[in-house]
């Protein structure tokens, strides 16, 4: 469950992360609990990725999809008056690309960010969240340099101009913790029930258990401006970055 389905929906969000349209059919159908489909490529949010909008088209008629609520199925949120598909209709669903692939670029910076604070300074993730185009990661480091900002963006957007392939692959629970430092957060944030781990590899840089959606390779991230370098508390900074563009 959440690697290839959640309930009763196949994920393909993960399956292939540049899918943006697709038929399914309507499994459920509430406007207090939400919709369920056999299939979707809507991300559901998590790991600081807010989830996908988008829309489903049935029989001439529209229904916007402005977020996700996660149980043991993923409720697709219509909006407001919208109508509802009825249950064992197909339909088309549609993910709102321009956001998606933000967030996609934007998760990837992260990475990107992550692996160079953990090679260069050591240092762990203690948090982090993102929006399209701009987001923040906070790291124990106690300690940081005068120019820490300026080098931290060299560093990373010298990672986005290497073009680091950026691949994921799924292992078993045991095979995936025994990988050094495949957790880089303080504390473990795998669910203890979770069977198989989904892995994220920029190729050389960072590896680490994610279930988040990201571009092919690094170049496609763009350029990433480190806007802030922030304490808070005694070992603790938050680093806020955006994307160029």
């Amino acid at each position: 469950m959440g690697v290839t389905h959640h309930g009763r929906t196949h994920r393909l969000d993960l399956a292939d992360p540049t899918l943006r349209e697709w038929e399914c059919t309507v499994l459920h159908s509430d406007p207090e609990q939400g919709i369920v489909l056999d299939r979707s490529a809507f991300y559901p949010g998590g790991g600081g990725q807010p989830p996908d909008h988008g829309v489903l088209l049935w029989q001439g008629v529209q229904t916007r999809i402005v977020g996700t609520r996660k149980g043991d199925d993923l409720w697709l949120i219509p909006a407001e008056g919208d109508p509802l598909p009825p249950v064992g209709s197909t339909v088309t669903g549609a993910v709102e690309d321009e956001r998606r692939s933000r967030l996609m670029r934007t998760h990837s910076g992260l990475h990107v960010l992550c692996g160079v604070v953990f090679r260069d300074f050591g240092a762990l993730v203690t948090g982090g969240n993102m929006e399209p185009g701009e987001a923040r990661m906070d790291f124990n480091l106690p300690e940081v340099p005068p120019d820490f900002k300026t080098r931290i963006e060299e560093l990373v957007n010298a990672e986005v101009v290497a073009d680091r392939s950026v691949a994921t692959r799924v292992l078993p629970r045991t095979e995936a913790l025994a990988l050094p430092d495949i957790i880089r957060t303080q504390s473990n944030l795998i669910p203890l029930d979770e069977a198989e781990v989904r892995i994220v590899d920029i190729v050389g840089l960072d590896v680490q258990a994610d279930g988040g959606t990201h571009v092919a390779s690094t170049a496609q991230i763009g350029q990433v401006r480190v806007v802030k370098v922030e304490s808070k508390g005694r070992a603790n900074r938050r680093v806020r970055i955006r994307l160029a563009d």
